[in-house]
């Protein structure tokens, strides 16, 4: 197995920023939040379901175990 270099964080100074860029960082860094925690209620809301339809299409019922669920993001 080939080892994974680990991405190591952007370490910003804010203190050494402008006051635009820390307004920039800080916008940015609340969107990938805010679209996280949706994603999180989103799974959330998948496993309290006891069935799971799309688009008319049974996915997932109480005797078959979901085997998998692929989702594409598209940028609006």
């Amino acid at each position: 197995m080939g080892s994974r270099e680990k991405k190591k964080p952007n370490k910003s100074d804010l203190l050494k920023m402008s006051k635009q860029e820390r307004i920039q960082l800080i916008k940015e860094v609340r969107e990938k939040l805010q679209q996280k925690i949706i994603e999180a209620k989103l799974w959330q809301s998948l496993l309290d379901a006891e069935s799971l339809t799309i688009n008319g299409n049974i996915v997932c019922t109480p005797d078959q175990p979901l085997n998998g669920l692929r989702l594409c993001r598209t940028n609006r």
